[in-house]
């Protein structure tokens, strides 16, 4: 460490920490939209976001409120175990079951439940990348999500496409024959979903998969670099040519016989909401967008939710420095989940070792107005009453979008204001799938 460095730190510390007192880095998640499973508002964030895979089987309500019930709030060991015990508990139920041909709705329904808890007893263990449970876990979770897949009524195809310097893994689950040979006969069009910054597509399979299929849609999930396949099996974090990790998958779906290639939606779900329109400034043979919620520059969003002093730290470009206080807070007693989280999930999924590296990168990954003006497909923005993620974003996105846009607010009264309407994804999908509809059936076939 040079001199100056010392100094800098020495001076910022001695303000910071004097008589035991930090900066107030807590980033709260609002407690305004929904009934909170934990004093910890990281913890009941999380687990509203588990309790939302219900409604398409991936949990079980009276499951989820037991676990919620026995977790020490802010004690990441404490996650790990709970959801550890519903995990494997599934997961031997499921495989007590000698015949699951016969018996295929139970050893589903139970395959799937163990793979979201697998999940979750994952979610807070990233600050020590090293962490061999981090891919067990995983391993675990892939075995449990594909034994329940392959008992589906139509079973998905699961592949991974090769892009530049990386693979991509997909499932395609493909829309039911019987509405497969009505108005859309033996085409279909294709709802392509990507998750975000901590999320997976096993989840979207949970959240979206029936609203999609029940339409007479193929549906269709993907994650790229810095997401949950290709962070823990490529060791390759989040990268600004998101273009990159959705053109291949464009490519295989336009070579299928069972997809409309003038009707293919991509839609992005939290980060994804930047991903999203991220990849089609560059990719453009989308027919529609869907950014749920929209988002513009999540390292703005993240600066935000520092205090001055660190901001202005961070701005200095002294790394050394900005690190040795961004570790110093969160090793200091009384520390925000919040705050501990986002160091740690930010550096896994960036994979860097350095915060000042984490926050730097994010904003490589910025849109611009120049980029939304290279979209060539309409797009919706999806915005939510009570997120507090990236505030003030989606309305921009959908200002710098113009006509090409289209804006809509989920209320918190009737129980759709959480962040990316979680909990209410009928709602979500009520509203999306019905502008998608419009905007697929104004098509025009290609010669």
């Amino acid at each position: 460490m040079n001199l100056h460095s010392f100094f800098l730190i020495s001076a910022f510390s001695a303000s910071v920490f004097a008589q035991g007192k930090i900066p107030n880095v807590t980033i709260t998640n609002s407690t305004t939209s929904m009934h909170q499973l934990s004093s910890d508002p990281e913890f009941a964030f999380v687990l509203e976001t588990f309790m939302s895979l219900a409604s398409g089987g991936g949990v079980a309500t009276g499951e989820m409120l037991r676990a919620a019930s026995r977790i020490k709030p802010g004690d990441f060991e404490s996650f790990y175990s709970e959801f550890k015990f519903f995990a494997d508990t599934m997961a031997q139920q499921a495989a007590s079951i000698r015949d699951p041909a016969k018996f295929a709705v139970s050893a589903r329904e139970a395959h799937f439940r163990a793979a979201s808890y697998y999940r979750a007893a994952d979610f807070f263990l990233h600050g020590n990348a090293s962490d061999p449970r981090i891919m067990t876990l995983w391993t675990s979770m892939l075995e449990n999500f594909e034994a329940g897949a392959k008992l589906l009524p139509q079973p998905p195809e699961r592949i991974e496409l090769n892009a530049t310097g990386f693979r991509v893994p997909v499932y395609f689950y493909q829309a039911p024959s019987a509405v497969n040979g009505g108005q859309y006969k033996h085409k279909a069009p294709t709802v392509l979903f990507g998750t975000g910054y901590d999320g997976a597509q096993q989840d979207i399979y949970h959240q979206f998969a029936h609203e999609v299929l029940a339409r007479g849609w193929n549906f269709a999930t993907y994650e790229g670099p810095g997401q949950a396949t290709v962070r823990r099996e490529q060791n390759i974090g989040f990268i600004p040519q998101w273009w990159d990790a959705v053109t291949p998958v464009v490519d295989w779906l336009q070579s299928r016989d069972d997809v409309d290639t003038d009707r293919i939606a991509l839609v992005g779900l939290s980060f994804g909401g930047q991903l999203a329109p991220l990849a089609a400034s560059h990719e453009h043979r989308f027919s529609a967008v869907i950014a749920i919620d929209g988002m513009l520059d999540i390292q703005e969003s993240a600066l935000q939710k520092y205090p001055e002093q660190i901001v202005e730290l961070y701005k200095s470009g002294n790394a050394t420095a900005f690190d040795f206080i961004m570790r110093k807070i969160y090793n200091t007693p009384g520390t925000s989940t919040e705050f501990k989280w986002a160091l740690d999930q930010g550096m896994w999924s960036f994979n860097t070792e350095s915060p000042f590296e984490w926050i730097k990168k994010m904003s490589e990954m910025a849109i611009s107005k120049e980029m939304l003006n290279n979209i060539s497909s309409p797009v919706f923005v999806a915005s939510a009453q009570d997120d507090s993620v990236a505030p003030g974003q989606p309305e921009e996105m959908a200002r710098l979008l113009g006509d090409k846009g289209t804006y809509h607010l989920f209320k918190t009264n009737i129980g759709a204001g959480e962040h990316c309407s979680l909990g209410a994804e009928s709602q979500l999908s009520t509203v999306t799938m019905d502008w998608l509809t419009g905007v697929f059936e104004n098509v025009t076939k290609s010669i």
